[in-house]
C-alpha cells in the first residue's frame, strides 16, 4: 500500500522545509547552531501540518547520536525509562537525542523523569507541541530548553509545496496535472496554513481525475468540493478556541466591526454558539460598560433571541450584537473599580460595615456611641447626603473612576453639582 502523499514528500534538508524562514533561513540563530552541530535541548510550539516534525526529524537524522522517537499519546513511563537505561552504553557513546512528538500529553512525573539527564547533556530532547508549552509543559523541564514558535504556512508556502507534490505525482502517474484557472491556489488557500492537511486534498482531488490523452484536468468545482471547511483550523479546548475567542474581544475592545464579525464567523462555522453568546455578555459589561450601559441589556436579548433560534439562525443576532458592540463607546471603569476593590479584600483591606449601616437595632452597653444614625437619602433635597459608607479602614478611597464617555461624564457633572463638589 502506498503511503501518503505527505510522508513521501517529506523534506530530506532543513533548504527544503516550506516557509519557516524566521527560524530556518540560513543566517539565523537557529540556523547557525543547526550548521555547527549545535543541538540545544528545543521545544517546537505551533499548530499541526507547519513542519514542526519534519524539522525535528532532519535534525535528528543528521546528528549522529544516538535516536530515539517517542509519542507522547502513547509513550509510558517505561518507555522513558528504557531511554534512558542507555546512557552510558556503547550504542550511546555519541550522546541520545530524543525526539518526543506532542509532549504536552506526557504526566508531570514522566516529565520530571528527563529532568536529570537533559541537565548533564546525557540526553538533547527535541519536543514537539501544538499547545502553548508555557502552559502545558513543567516549568523546570521548560526551563532547560530554547522554545521556538512556528507559524502558520502561508498561501505561497503550501503553493511551494504543491508544485513539489506536483512534480513527484505526475512522474508517479506518467501523466501531466493541470488545474483549472485558480484552481490550486484555491486549494493552497483552503487548508488553513496546514501542509499536511493540503497535501491530503490534493492527493485525494487528483486520485478522483481521470487521465485523458496523457492528461488529468482538475476543474475549480473539484477542488470546491474538497475545499470546503478545510481551511480553519478549531479546537474547543486548545489554543486555537481561546485565540478565536481572544481575538473576538480584542477586535471589539478595538472597536474593529469587521475582525470582530470576522472572529465571530469562526465561532459560528465551528458551531460554537455557547462561547460566542457567554464572550460577547463579557465584552458588553468589560469593554463597554458604562460608556453605553443599553449595551448590556441589549446584547442579553441578541444572546437570548441567539440560544432560542439555534444555528444557523442565532449568527444573525449575535452579528448584531458584535458589531453593535464594536462601534459602541468604550468604557472599562466598572471592571477597573471592582478589580481594585477585590485587591483590596484580598490584601485584607476592609472591616466592618460602619455602625449607620449595619443591620442591627440595638447597641450593646460597651457602645460609645449608641443608635444606628442612619441618614435617609430620599429624605434629603436631590435624594442625597453626606454620610460615610466605606468600613473606617477605608474612608475615602476612591474605586470608580468616571470615564471620558460622554454618559459617564454626564453623571459626573450631575453628581459634582449635587454634592457641591464642583
Amino acid at each position: 500500500m502506498n503511503s501518503p502523499l505527505a510522508d513521501r514528500l517529506r523534506p530530506k534538508t532543513l533548504d527544503d522545509v516550506a516557509g519557516q524562514k524566521q527560524i530556518l533561513a540560513p543566517g539565523t540563530v537557529f540556523r547557525k547552531n543547526m550548521d555547527a552541530g549545535r543541538i540545544p535541548n528545543m521545544i517546537f510550539y505551533g499548530p499541526s501540518g507547519v513542519g514542526k516534525t519534519t524539522v525535528a526529524r532532519i535534525i535528528a537524522e543528521n546528528s549522529g547520536m544516538r535516536l530515539h522517537k517517542l509519542n507522547g499519546t502513547s509513550a509510558s513511563t517505561a518507555d522513558i525509562k528504557s531511554v534512558i537505561a542507555e546512557i552510558g552504553t556503547l550504542m550511546s557513546q555519541q550522546g541520545i537525542l530524543l525526539y518526543l512528538d506532542e509532549i504536552q500529553y506526557l504526566n508531570k512525573k514522566q516529565q520530571q523523569s528527563l529532568l536529570e539527564c537533559i541537565e548533564d547533556g546525557s540526553i538533547t530532547l527535541i519536543a514537539s507541541t501544538t499547545e502553548n508549552p508555557y502552559f502545558y509543559v513543567y516549568s523546570a523541564l521548560l526551563s532547560r530548553c530554547t522554545v521556538f514558535e512556528f507559524k502558520p504556512l502561508s498561501t505561497e508556502d503550501v503553493a511551494e509545496g504543491f508544485a513539489r507534490a506536483l512534480r513527484l505525482m505526475e512522474t508517479q502517474e506518467d501523466c501531466k496535472i493541470v488545474f483549472e484557472n485558480d484552481a490550486l491556489r484555491l486549494l493552497a488557500g483552503a487548508c488553513g496554513g496546514d501542509m499536511r492537511k493540503g497535501l491530503n486534498s490534493l492527493e485525494l482531488v487528483v486520485g478522483a481525475s481521470r487521465c485523458e490523452n496523457g492528461t488529468k484536468s482538475i476543474s475549480e468545482e473539484m477542488v470546491q468540493q474538497v475545499a470546503q471547511r478545510s481551511s480553519m483550523s478549531y479546537d474547543r479546548d486548545a489554543d486555537q478556541h481561546y485565540d478565536t475567542l481572544s481575538g473576538l474581544q480584542k477586535s471589539i475592545r478595538g472597536s474593529d466591526p469587521d475582525a470582530a464579525v470576522h472572529y465571530l464567523a469562526k465561532l459560528m462555522v465551528a458551531g460554537d454558539l455557547i462561547s460566542a453568546c457567554r464572550r460577547l455578555l463579557v465584552i458588553a459589561a468589560e469593554d463597554v460598560g458604562l460608556a453605553y450601559p443599553q449595551a448590556i441589556p441589549i446584547v442579553k436579548a441578541c444572546v437570548d433571541s441567539a440560544l432560542q433560534l439555534g444555528l444557523p439562525e442565532a449568527r444573525l443576532p449575535l452579528a448584531d450584537a458584535a458589531i453593535l458592540l464594536a462601534t459602541a463607546p468604550k468604557s472599562n471603569s466598572g471592571h477597573d473599580a471592582i478589580n481594585a476593590a477585590m485587591a483590596d479584600i484580598q490584601k485584607g483591606r476592609t472591616g466592618p460595615a460602619p455602625r449607620n449601616l449595619q443591620n442591627k437595632h440595638f447597641d450593646g452597653e460597651d457602645a460609645k456611641v449608641k443608635g444606628q444614625n442612619y441618614l435617609y437619602p430620599h429624605d434629603y433635597e436631590n435624594h442625597w447626603v453626606k454620610q460615610q459608607y466605606l468600613p473606617d479602614k477605608l474612608a475615602g478611597t476612591t474605586y470608580y473612576h468616571y470615564g471620558p464617555n460622554k454618559t459617564e461624564q454626564a453623571a459626573k457633572a450631575y453628581w459634582d453639582r449635587i454634592k457641591g463638589e464642583h
